[in-house]
C-alpha cells in the first residue's frame, strides 16, 4: 500500500475486509468514491453508521429489524403455522421475491460447520425449538442452502423437530431455468429426478 497515500491506503484496507471484495474490487470502490463529489461519500458513511445503529435482529425469528419484531413477524396477515428456515437474513429476501410464501421464518444466523468451528449451539436451533414446541406451527420448511452444511443443518433441525408431531419438509433442489443438463452435476441431477412432479 505504499503506492498510496495514507487515506486512500487506509479506504482500501476497509474495503478489502468485505466480503467479495479484493484487491481490483477495492480500487475500483475506491476511485468511484473519490471521483464521486463529497455529498455522495456522505450520504454512504450516513447510511453505513444508520443501518448499524438502526438495525437489530428480530427477537422471533431473527431477521433484521428495526423495531423489536420485523416486518414480517409483526404483519397478521401471515400464516403463522408454517415456518420457513433459512441460514441468514439474505435469504428471507430470496424467497420474499418468489411471492410464493405467506408463513413465517425463522434465521439460523449460519449453518452448521465442523471445521469452521460452528456448531448447532452457535446458531438459533435452539429457538426453533422452542417456537415449533408452541403448538401453533404446523409444518416447517427447511430452505438451508443445497451444500454439505446446509444439508448437515436440515438433517440435524429434521431429527429435533419429527418426535414433535409436525411436517417437516425441505425445499426440492435441481436444475436452474435455463441451464444445460450436460454440466449438472450428479446430487444435482438426481435431486430433479427425485422432485419431479406431474405436468
Amino acid at each position: 500500500m505504499a503506492f498510496y497515500a495514507a487515506p486512500i491506503a487506509r479506504l482500501l484496507e476497509e474495503l478489502e475486509r468485505l466480503p467479495g471484495i479484493g484487491p481490483k474490487s477495492a480500487q475500483r470502490l475506491a476511485y468511484h468514491i473519490l471521483r464521486g463529489d463529497s455529498e455522495a461519500a456522505e450520504r454512504l458513511a450516513d447510511a453505513i453508521v444508520e443501518v448499524k445503529q438502526s438495525i437489530r435482529f428480530c427477537s422471533r425469528c431473527f431477521n433484521f429489524a428495526e423495531a423489536d419484531l420485523c416486518e414480517i413477524c409483526a404483519d397478521p396477515q401471515r400464516d403463522a403455522s408454517a415456518i420457513c428456515v433459512v441460514e441468514e437474513p439474505r435469504d428471507v429476501v430470496a424467497i420474499e421475491r418468489t411471492g410464493e410464501f405467506r408463513g413465517a421464518y425463522h434465521v439460523l444466523q449460519g449453518a452448521i460447520s465442523p471445521i469452521d468451528g460452528i456448531g448447532p449451539e452457535q446458531l438459533r436451533v435452539r429457538e426453533l425449538v422452542d417456537r415449533v414446541s408452541g403448538g401453533e406451527v404446523t409444518e416447517v420448511i427447511l430452505a438451508t442452502n443445497p451444500n454439505v452444511e446446509g444439508e448437515t443443518t436440515a438433517l440435524y433441525i429434521a431429527r429435533l423437530l419429527k418426535p414433535l408431531g409436525i411436517r417437516v419438509t425441505r425445499i426440492a433442489s435441481g436444475l436452474p431455468v435455463g441451464g444445460d443438463l450436460e454440466y449438472a452435476d450428479e446430487v444435482t441431477l438426481g435431486r430433479a429426478l427425485e422432485a419431479r412432479r406431474e405436468m
